[in-house]
């Protein structure tokens, strides 16, 4: 079993793992809105530590370069680069919805209905979600994303041959989630999230097929190109909004 450290700051949550051979990995994830950054080292010097490691006793990195919070992102990132150029490790880069789906799998309540085909959908703030299509057989082990991560409105999420939807765009947007295609309650999972230990077993899936990436080419992944609304666009929506 390799060693890899796993870190996602890409939520609202400070997460890291680590995996220790044939036992469970080490693990810390905490809600901290804007506190990630004064959590995420001491963390890591705390799980190496107590499992009598270095840094440079690990064999990669593993990242959660998004979709997310956008500072969040760069911080973990940025904290995998800094620890991969010191350490000369090579890194994984994970996807958080991809993160997601690597753990939705394993739920009780997912393999008791057996969905063939599901959606992982987040939250994106600006009134707008993240969103991709996934589909999975019992004979593998881990679902497989079909085509790119989308952004979209909550209206225009394509549900079509969907059997079930993950994640946090359930709590914030509720039915307009299902303006073209309905689930009934026991297909939705509105509480999952991305975490280390989802990034960790998306990352021991890739390392045993030889897919990592020097630190070079790290790179986090925002969908949203654009962050920020100039003063214009911001009185434009309060306009609409106040109509």
């Amino acid at each position: 079993m390799k060693r890899i450290l796993a870190i996602d700051t890409s939520s609202a949550w400070c997460s890291v793992a680590l995996s220790l051979g044939e036992v469970e990995p080490a693990f810390r994830h905490q809600p901290v809105a804007a506190g990630a950054s004064q959590l995420l080292l001491p963390w890591i010097e705390e799980i190496l530590h107590v499992s009598n490691l270095a840094m440079t006793d690990l064999d990669a990195i593993a990242i959660g370069i998004g979709p997310g919070a956008f500072t969040g992102v760069r911080l973990g990132v940025a904290a995998a680069q800094g620890f991969a150029i010191a350490a000369n490790l090579p890194v994984i880069p994970v996807v958080s919805l991809d993160a997601i789906a690597m753990q939705l799998i394993a739920t009780p309540r997912f393999q008791e209905v057996q969905p063939s085909h599901f959606v992982v959908a987040i939250d994106a703030r600006m009134d707008e979600v993240y969103w991709a299509k996934y589909q999975y057989a019992s004979s593998d082990n881990e679902p497989q994303r079909l085509g790119e991560i989308h952004l979209s409105s909550p209206e225009a999420i394509d549900l079509e041959g969907a059997q079930y939807l993950a994640g946090s765009a359930i709590h914030a947007y509720g039915n307009r989630l299902f303006a073209h295609h309905h689930l009934p309650v026991e297909r939705l999972d509105a509480d999952i999230g991305v975490s280390a230990l989802g990034i960790l077993s998306c990352a021991v899936s890739s390392i045993s097929k030889g897919e990592h990436i020097s630190v070079q080419e790290l790179q986090p992944l925002y969908v949203r190109n654009k962050v920020a609304l100039t003063t214009q666009e911001r009185d434009l929506m309060f306009n609409q909004n106040s109509q």
